[in-house]
């Protein structure tokens, strides 16, 4: 199954993502991300039936099974876990200082890309330990 990245923001009220496909973009918007997820896929889906309506060539990607995958930048993914991971949790998992998380959360500044490696690896890392939890 082929992934196609679709790039999420956040705005004061909303999340917001977009994807190029062949010469156009679709957008999409929704209050919360399972909105934005369901919401990306219609506008993919409306975006490639103007293309065929057209007579445009539909990119080789979306003639096979797909998947969209969301890709967060740092500011938006710290913004959207921050009502589940404090600060200071994210400083025990990342080794990065609380106020400088702070600062990427509210896009004061942009992390470097070894820092936001290191956020990336260290939510991973996190993820792969709560697979493994059985109940």
């Amino acid at each position: 199954m082929e992934k196609i990245v679709v790039t999420v923001g956040m705005t004061e009220n909303n999340y917001s993502a977009y994807v190029n496909i062949g010469d156009g973009i679709a957008v999409a918007t929704g209050k919360t991300f399972e909105e934005l997820k369901k919401q990306m896929n219609e506008a993919v889906e409306f975006h490639l039936e103007g293309m065929c309506e057209d007579g445009d060539e539909i990119p080789e990607i979306f003639n096979s099974e797909y998947e969209l995958v969301f890709h967060f930048d740092p500011e938006s993914l710290l913004r959207h876990y921050s009502g589940i991971f404090t600060n200071a949790a994210l400083q025990r998992l990342t080794g990065i200082n609380q106020r400088q998380i702070q600062r990427y959360t509210s896009g004061v500044s942009k992390p470097r890309e070894s820092q936001a490696k290191k956020i990336e690896d260290a939510l991973h890392k996190l993820g792969k330990e709560l697979l493994a939890v059985e109940l």
